[in-house]
């Protein structure tokens, strides 16, 4: 316990006001055991169907999609898939989605605007494949393609950060009406290790790198990035899944409540303003 210079004992200041560091929330954001995409399907879904294939290659299991209920809400839901053991870690190439996965998001996303249907994504990559057979099949244009398509979808898009959000492969998902992070989430173009390494040619740098890109849930709240901040279980979300999840379905039945009766072209002309003045600190 600390002690005061008179020798009076001064209160320990509790774990949950101290800050955590940028740093800190990339670990976080990354823990194994945060919850995954299939445990938020479980946790706040009341039914689930998924669908498979991108109708040209195949059916990339790093971005997974389907058409499900959330409090009564039907819903499209799309989100990164990394898997919580080994084997599915390796089967979808630990959410890092390629070209034939962001392809299939796109598909399924037109499906549910001819529906009427929300799109609900959840972003959790630690960025697009770079792989050689990747780039062959056009990853770059699915990431700027799949931009294109959800920034132009005439039904509600709700984004949620619930790991990591890293540079294209995440934003290829997160063009939203309303963009939420969890509260240990991070969002950035690039990681703090690339940047570091970048910069300094130094990899110990990344938690400098860290700070400087201003890339925790409550730095991009202040910047304008995101809508609002998902608090999270004492701990981080790996704590208590249930939990978590209970939030993350409150916050989205409630941007989907904030989009209700908005016209398709009025959601289009939002969310297109909302992206331009990004940037504008003036």
């Amino acid at each position: 316990m600390a002690t005061k210079k008179n020798g009076e004992k001064a209160a320990k200041k509790p774990a949950a006001a101290r800050k955590v560091c940028a740093m800190d929330r990339v670990k976080l954001a990354r823990d194994a055991k945060r919850p995954h995409l299939n445990d938020f399907i479980k946790l706040i879904c009341d039914d689930f169907e998924e669908l498979h294939g991108d109708r040209l290659v195949n059916d990339d299991r790093g971005l997974v999609g389907g058409f499900g209920s959330i409090g009564g809400r039907n819903v499209l839901i799309l989100g990164h898939n990394k898997g919580a053991s080994v084997e599915e870690n390796m089967s979808s190439n630990f959410g890092m989605a390629n070209p034939d996965g962001y392809r299939k998001a796109m598909r399924l996303a037109k499906l549910a605007e001819k529906f009427g249907n929300p799109v609900v994504t959840f972003v959790d990559t630690p960025g697009a494949y770079p792989g050689r057979e990747a780039e062959e099949r056009g990853q770059a244009e699915a990431i700027a393609k799949s931009l294109e398509v959800f920034a132009l979808l005439k039904t509600p898009v709700v984004v949620v950060v619930t790991g990591e959000g890293g540079s294209g492969g995440a934003l290829a998902i997160a063009v939203g009406d309303r963009v939420l992070m969890m509260e240990n989430a991070v969002y950035s173009v690039i990681s703090p290790e690339g940047c570091a390494g970048i910069l300094w040619r130094d990899g110990t740098k990344a938690p400098e790198a860290a700070e400087a890109l201003k890339i925790t849930a409550g730095d991009l709240e202040k910047l304008g990035v995101i809508d609002g901040v998902i608090p999270e279980p004492a701990g981080g979300a790996q704590k208590n899944h249930k939990a978590a999840a209970s939030a993350v379905k409150k916050a989205i039945l409630a941007a989907l409540k904030e989009l209700d009766g908005i016209a398709p072209d009025v959601l289009v002309e939002k969310r297109y303003a909302k992206l331009r003045a990004m940037g504008n600190f003036y």
